[in-house]
């Protein structure tokens, strides 16, 4: 799509809003303002001040027709940098979705909404006082969201703040990165290696882990940090070897104290990498949830997206998690190649049975390095998509699950966002800490191993974020970044 600022730089804002209304379309700077065709997309995006008001402007072009949207701020309200950022670019969002909307074919659910955290909006209007339904019509009103997806904000926005008044100052997560995994999906992007092609690498790759646990360990015990929630995640953990496995976990035990934790979950996502011995060793070291992913319940889905496993190693899976007592979180996906609106049923359906505490319902991400984007695979549309979705969160509701966090992810199909839900009563605010606190910024969250993102939260709300290094070739060899990652550590909380 033919795009021109005036006025303005914020591309990032006029791109977001495109692909939910376009998501086929990509952004086209050139000096060129003609169309491509009698169908030829373009719009011209313009902000200018007056003495009240900014005002943001969008002109859109399809071929001959035109339309204008428009979207003001008082000028009150522009106080720093930060905050006028934020003005500007949803003003400039919200004229560029009004004078787009008539050349869409169906109005996006999450409406002129972009970025991964809508609840965040929610939460900051009940903290000013208003009440759950003015938030969930103020939503849809001001940002064209549909009232289911405005609820969902709000129902997330709850949990956290829930979560948040139990939250002490010195509270902190963990998460552990281990990104190997024994096969790569078709539709996952993540930074991970096949086991098989790279097993030299789990050797040196643990040393290092084992290395960063022993500093984080120290560093937080002279800062007096207490350690709530605990996420070994990847890639797949269990996809190591189980001697390398218990040795992580025996590291973790010895340099954190773990008298504080509420929650400590394992990610063992392939059910074709869960045995007897290696939950043994995870339930021994005090983990209480383990996530089996099975992303669908259909052999033929799971063939398409390159899994090995069956629907029945799945099951499998579970059962052995339901011996160790330990609480099951499972994962599926909206939108995978091969997958129909009455397959997706039944994948819920087989789910259920398991009666997991909690279940991830994802939208498939079109992601630049899948191998479902290199090669173009044929994909369910929006329209299957949506009514994925749809009835998961009626069967789910049915079945006395309650959300509890939402996030959005860049390149989905439909546009449509990712959910988690608990069984009610089901412990609570105990339930998924680490998603929740991540997702909205509750506490900060260090993050060890490959591709882990540290993000240091402030009791004033000041953020910062350290990233670790992706690939496990990078992450053995970079010792100096994970020494000033300590120190920045050591300053933030100073």
């Amino acid at each position: 799509m033919k795009l021109r600022l005036t006025g303005h730089d914020y591309k990032y804002a006029v791109e977001q809003v495109m692909l939910a209304l376009f998501p086929d379309q990509r952004p086209d700077y050139s000096p060129d303002s003609g169309t491509t065709g009698p169908e030829g997309l373009r719009a011209e995006s313009r902000l200018s001040y007056g003495h009240t008001y900014a005002q943001a402007t969008t002109i859109f072009y399809r071929g001959n027709k035109t339309n204008r949207g428009t979207a003001r701020v008082t000028r009150k309200k522009l106080t720093g940098k930060l905050v006028s950022d934020r003005q500007l670019q949803r003003i400039i969002k919200q004229s560029f979705f009004r004078a787009a909307l008539p050349f869409t074919d169906s109005p996006p659910v999450w409406g002129s909404l972009t970025g991964i955290r809508p609840a965040q909006i929610a939460a900051k209007a009940l903290k000013s006082g208003k009440n759950a339904d003015s938030v969930i019509s103020s939503i849809s009103r001001d940002y064209y969201v549909s009232p289911a997806r405005a609820e969902m904000c709000v129902r997330a926005a709850q949990t956290a703040a829930a979560l948040e008044k139990t939250l002490q100052p010195k509270d902190i997560a963990l998460y552990i990165g281990i990104p190997f995994c024994p096969t790569r999906c078709s539709y996952c992007s993540f930074v991970s290696n096949s086991v098989e092609h790279s097993y030299d690498l789990t050797e040196p790759f643990t040393g290092t882990l084992l290395r960063e646990i022993k500093d984080t360990g120290d560093a937080v015990s002279r800062l007096g940090l207490r350690v709530i929630s605990m996420y070994i995640g990847g890639g797949t953990p269990t996809s190591i070897p189980a001697e390398a496995f218990e040795t992580i976990l025996s590291a973790i035990s010895k340099s954190f104290d773990l008298s504080h934790l509420r929650e400590y979950t394992v990610e063992a996502g392939r059910p074709d990498t869960v045995t007897e011995q290696k939950l043994e060793i995870i339930s021994r070291y005090g983990a209480n949830r383990i996530c089996i992913n099975p992303q669908s319940m259909s052999a033929d889905v799971l063939s398409a997206i390159g899994r090995l496993h069956s629907p029945e190693d799945i099951i499998t899976a579970a059962d052995l998690v339901d011996r160790e007592k330990m609480r099951l979180n499972m994962d599926i996906i909206a939108g995978l190649p091969g997958d129909t609106p009455a397959g997706f049923k039944k994948t819920l359906d087989a789910v259920l049975k398991l009666k997991p505490t909690s279940i991830t319902v994802h939208t498939l991400s079109m992601k630049k390095g899948s191998r479902i984007k290199l090669e173009n695979t044929t994909i369910p549309g929006g329209a299957d998509v949506k009514q994925m979705l749809d009835h998961a969160s009626e069967r789910l509701r049915g079945k006395s699950y309650e959300l509890y966090y939402l996030y959005r992810q860049k390149f989905t199909s439909g546009g449509f966002e990712n959910t988690g839900w608990r069984l009610s009563g089901n412990e609570g605010i105990n339930e998924g800490i680490y998603n929740i606190c991540m997702m909205e910024e509750l506490c900060t969250v260090l993050a060890l191993g490959g591709g882990g993102v540290t993000k240091l939260v402030s009791r004033e709300g000041r953020i910062e974020r350290i990233f670790n290094a992706k690939f496990p070739r990078e992450y053995i060899s970079q010792t100096s970044k994970r020494e000033e990652k300590l120190k920045k550590i050591m300053e933030f909380f100073s």
